[in-house]
């Protein structure tokens, strides 16, 4: 019998060390601790554009004339200097001919007239012939060499005019718009095709008036294809348009991609603007923080104690929020570990074991 109830204290003693372990185990919260420090927040502006060409050109012939050639179609690509166009020419090819024959006689009148005026000078040196005819003969040969220039003029000038009759693309591009065909007559000024350069795209975002104040060629901008879940490709801010857009109450920027995918203009696009604020706060992760159906908000300090961490509460005046920070005015310091982590059903004095 005595052993029996020795027996029974013996196991109600482990019993008793057990729930003590256990309890001892449970003193500890795990959590996660992060630490206050002065941040300057970004305020993150979503805009949405289009992706436009640095280069458009709607191309038109300098002279008037019928279309015989035409060498591009819809969506075509091009380089530089490619022919696109060519007007009828033959009227333009019979007067080159003619101011180069008119050339090719003006050469023969003056080299005639300086072969007579050599004569001349060598029979003047022997008084064999009048000074009055010598002087004759040297006007001659200036009024050849006018006639000369003339002509060699008249035939740039033709050879100028027959150029003008083949269009040509001024740069790099794709052909977006046909707006001719063969046996049309074209003149100066109507547009027949329009090129569009596929380098050096932009986008162009409409930005709400009350933030140009803030916008600079320095602030950091992301862009994006389709939806928001697309990849982010960093831009450059190139220009900043500042008059408004009285209807929309909008100013314009552009920004140049540095690495840009394969896009076309056109194309829709999504865009962040990060603006910075005005001064560094104190900021808070939000999930540190703790909101009351009164209104109030709370974090969980991380105190030192004799026997390490435990939880404080410590109410607080927040300000605005911007992703996952929100600024504190009052209630805590640069310095200050907040439990982020494991903060759902902690109480004062509660001893914390910090996860890493």
């Amino acid at each position: 019998m005595r052993n029996s109830n020795q027996g029974r204290l013996l196991l109600w003693a482990t019993g008793v060390l057990a729930l003590l372990a256990v309890e001892s185990v449970r003193a500890k919260e795990p959590v996660t601790l992060a630490t206050v420090e002065f941040r300057q927040l970004e305020e993150r502006l979503p805009l949405t554009g289009t992706l436009t060409a640095k280069r458009t050109a709607l191309l038109s012939t300098s002279v008037s004339g019928l279309v015989t050639s035409l060498h591009v179609d819809l969506g075509d690509h091009l380089e530089q200097g490619q022919v696109l166009l060519e007007l009828d020419a033959e009227l333009n090819r019979l007067a080159l001919e003619g101011a180069r024959a008119a050339t090719n006689e003006a050469e023969a009148s003056l080299a005639d007239a300086r072969r007579r005026l050599q004569e001349a000078s060598t029979l003047a040196a022997r008084q064999s012939i009048a000074a009055t005819q010598v002087r004759g003969l040297e006007s001659e040969v200036q009024v050849a060499r006018a006639a000369l220039a003339g002509s060699r003029a008249e035939a740039r000038r033709q050879s100028a005019l027959l150029a003008r009759h083949t269009l040509k693309a001024p740069f790099d591009g794709v052909i977006s718009q046909k707006q001719t065909e063969v046996g049309e007559w074209v003149t100066p000024g109507t547009s027949v095709l329009e090129l569009v350069s596929l380098e050096d795209l932009r986008a162009e975002l409409a930005v709400p008036q009350e933030y140009f104040p803030r916008v600079s060629e320095d602030s950091r901008l992301e862009v994006r294809l389709g939806g928001d879940s697309g990849p982010a490709y960093p831009a450059t801010i190139s220009a900043i348009v500042p008059v408004s857009d009285p209807s929309a109450r909008t100013f314009l920027i552009r920004a140049r991609l540095h690495e840009p995918p394969s896009l076309t203009p056109g194309m829709s696009v999504r865009a962040t603007l990060f603006l910075r604020g005005d001064e560094a706060r104190v900021a808070v992760p939000r999930d540190a923080l703790v909101r009351y159906p009164d209104g109030r908000v709370s974090v969980w300090l991380a105190e030192q104690s004799d026997g390490g961490l435990v939880a404080r509460e410590q109410r607080l005046r927040v300000g605005d929020g911007l992703g996952d920070l929100v600024t504190v005015i009052e209630g805590l310091n640069a310095g200050d570990r907040v439990v982020v982590r494991g903060n759902e059903s902690l109480t004062d004095g509660r001893e914390l074991q910090v996860q890493e």
